[in-house]
């Protein structure tokens, strides 16, 4: 009887194991981001920590190309520190990647990051950059497409936005905020060319890259002056550096109520170009 008994908890305690492991399987790994930046002094290092919700084993892909051990043991707290002054990348802007692996064999791979270097980077034979130097360049001269509203009347407009100078945040997709100068011009309006300069502040947020609230001065240098707050939001990023967004926003001098209108629009952003403070 007592080896029956001993055979039966046997059985129940490997089932019991069996299915604790089986569903500990189908929980997927979690990692989350503490810091990932390239220090600004030299030796330029890249410094990258990083929890995961189960201990895990850990490497990190940088620029699709480099390959690095982080955690060699199963741990839950990962950091890393690599100099990189000396290493060639693809562009200014460097993508990295998490690969972990749980103790039951169970393989995540995070999502594409990315971190910008504090210093010009030798580049890669096989980069891109010339292309994205191009691109960038057209994309740099390029006016952004909108709607201007006005009473019961609708205008084409093409506006151009210079980011002059971005502040530094936290985060290194984007900068905290920047100030910018425009040159707007309205078809058919009466009153057709604007020049603006403001302030956009960035908010990153989850799904979408940002939202921006933004507040600006306009003039059209012959006594149409008044203020132009904004919102844009940044929808998804193309080549790892610009980022297409859409903004509204309302015009208003508040003396003369009768000349307000609004505007939409659709442009691209990039602080590629923008001095860093």
């Amino acid at each position: 009887m007592k080896q029956i008994t001993f055979i039966l908890l046997l059985v129940f305690s490997g089932s019991f194991i069996a299915s604790a492991q089986d569903e500990y399987e189908d929980i997927p790994i979690e990692i989350f981001i503490i810091d990932s930046y390239a220090t600004p002094e030299s030796p330029h290092t890249f410094v990258l920590s990083f929890f995961t919700s189960v201990p895990a084993k850990s490497k990190l892909i940088l620029d699709k190309v480099y390959e690095y051990n982080i955690a060699t043991i199963y741990s839950e707290r990962h950091t890393f520190g690599l100099p990189i002054e000396n290493k060639k990348f693809s562009g200014k802007v460097v993508p990295f990647q998490i690969i972990v692996e749980d103790s039951v064999g169970n393989i995540v791979q995070s999502e594409e990051y990315d971190f910008e270097l504090p210093y010009e980077p030798q580049l890669r034979e096989d980069s891109n950059f010339l292309m994205l130097c191009l691109f960038g360049g057209i994309v740099f001269g390029l006016p952004m497409p909108g709607g201007v509203f006005h009473k019961d009347n609708s205008y084409f407009q093409l506006t151009k936005e210079i980011p002059l100078i971005s502040l530094r945040g936290k985060s290194y997709n984007y900068p905290k905020g920047y100030f910018a100068i425009e040159y707007s011009y309205i078809f058919n309006a009466e009153n057709r060319k604007f020049f603006r300069t403001g302030y956009k502040h960035i908010f990153e947020v989850p799904v979408i890259k940002y939202l921006s609230p933004g507040l600006n001065f306009f003039t059209n240098f012959f006594g149409y002056n008044g203020i132009s707050p904004e919102l844009s939001i940044g929808w998804f990023k193309i080549l790892d550096t610009f980022t297409i967004f859409t903004r509204y926003r309302y015009n208003f001098q508040p003396n003369d109520s009768g000349r307000n209108f609004q505007e939409v629009s659709v442009g691209l952003y990039s602080n590629y170009f923008s001095f860093y403070l």
